[in-house]
């Protein structure tokens, strides 16, 4: 679960982490109430949207008036901002962050992150604050310090102290860049954060060190030990079918292509966006049903995939273990009948290709259902090769 940035620095001011002092605004009479309240000689005027890169998009304004605070946020407000993040797509800007202006001597990047390799929470740091960081790692890889975090003992001063020396922050600031990056690590472990991000954090021309910018994403799987983090959600930021789709307990991802996809277990459902990738498909989603899919579940997942028109074909890769395959042919026949008018149709082919517990039934009940547009498949290339080819065609007739 993502937040917002100023969210992200409401919650970091409980851990002692310097922030600018700012407010949120959800209208230009807000924006400007803000401005007054702050009444510093330069003010920023930050569009709010789920995605980085907001600054080189034109969603990042320094105000030195009322009226330029006034002016950023009517062009602000209701735009539409596309970053590399947010797709060509972009995302509507539809509240502000307000806050003071720093004089800033220099940027830094600070970050939390779980290192799956290690299973341990690193912090990463680089001079080359400001800049996207995947840049900095692929350029100059050496420009990023990583101390790994042992979890019996947590974040060590001196590893702190290590990493302020590292980065070259000025004698100055040592002590204060110390307790920064506690304080952050201390956020990361009592949130249940799969990031904590400052880029940048900054050390201004009074030595002071402040969260310029920060982003906080949260463990989904964690949130019931938050419900405060969960009152934070803003569900216009996130995509409809996924937020669909995790009040049905299916794990589904959004990937913006043609062919939907619907398989049990992560592994083979990643298998199967890449089989449909190497026929040359482009895949319209990651759908994991898990192990316990009812006919219910089924077809509630048919109706999200085919929701707005996005699929032109369903490619339904079952591996029965725990699932049982005649369950999942119940719900495609019930799918036909929620959707279609007949009941006895679906609106785009679906190859269906089913192995594992109770198959031979699963295969029985839809040849037998009279359910157009469902094709039996043997294997898992050949169901992907048949999807592929036919969505496809689908394209060129039309």
């Amino acid at each position: 679960m993502n937040i917002h940035e100023y969210q992200s620095k409401q919650i970091l001011k409980q851990y002692g982490v310097a922030v600018p002092e700012g407010f949120p605004a959800f209208s230009v009479e807000e924006a400007v109430a803000a401005a007054e309240k702050l009444a510093a000689p330069v003010t920023v005027v930050k569009a709010q949207i789920h995605a980085g890169g907001r600054g080189k998009a034109g969603g990042v304004k320094i105000a030195k008036s009322l009226a330029e605070v006034r002016q950023y946020a009517d062009e602000l407000l209701g735009k539409t901002l596309v970053t590399k993040q947010t797709g060509p797509a972009g995302k509507k800007v539809q509240r502000l962050l307000i806050e003071s202006g720093a004089s800033i001597r220099h940027e830094y990047y600070l970050s939390f992150v779980i290192d799956r390799q290690t299973a341990r929470v690193v912090m990463m740091g680089s001079e080359a604050g400001g800049m996207d960081i995947e840049t900095v790692a692929a350029e100059t890889p050496e420009k990023i310090l990583k101390e790994v975090i042992d979890p019996a003992v947590g974040l060590q001063a001196f590893q702190c102290t290590r990493m302020a020396y590292g980065l070259h922050l000025p004698q100055a600031v040592i002590r204060k860049a110390v307790k920064f990056m506690q304080g952050l690590y201390a956020c990361f472990t009592d949130k249940d954060c799969s990031l904590v991000e400052t880029n940048p954090f900054v050390v201004t021309a009074d030595d002071e060190v402040l969260a310029l910018d920060a982003k906080l994403n949260f463990d989904d799987s964690a949130l019931f030990r938050h419900p405060e983090i969960e009152m934070l959600r803003d569900e216009a930021e996130e995509n409809a079918k996924e937020r669909e789709a995790a009040q049905a307990g299916l794990n589904y991802v959004d990937l913006g292509g043609d062919v939907a996809c619907m398989v049990n277990g992560a592994g083979l459902a990643m298998a199967t966006v890449d089989i449909i990738k190497y026929f040359g498909g482009d895949p319209a989603n990651f759908l994991d049903v898990g192990g316990d899919s009812t006919p219910e579940k089924i077809a509630k997942a048919f109706s999200i995939m085919l929701e707005d028109g996005q699929a032109k074909g369903i490619f339904v890769n079952i591996f029965g273990g725990i699932n049982r395959c005649d369950l999942v042919a119940e719900g495609i026949v019930k799918a036909a009948k929620m959707i279609s008018s007949d009941g006895k149709s679906l609106p785009v082919p679906v190859v269906v290709r089913l192995e594992g517990t109770n198959v031979e039934r699963g295969r029985e009940i839809l040849q037998n259902a009279d359910v157009e547009n469902v094709i039996m498949a043997p294997t898992m290339e050949g169901g992907a090769e048949v999807i592929v080819k036919m969505v496809k065609e689908a394209q060129v007739a039309a």
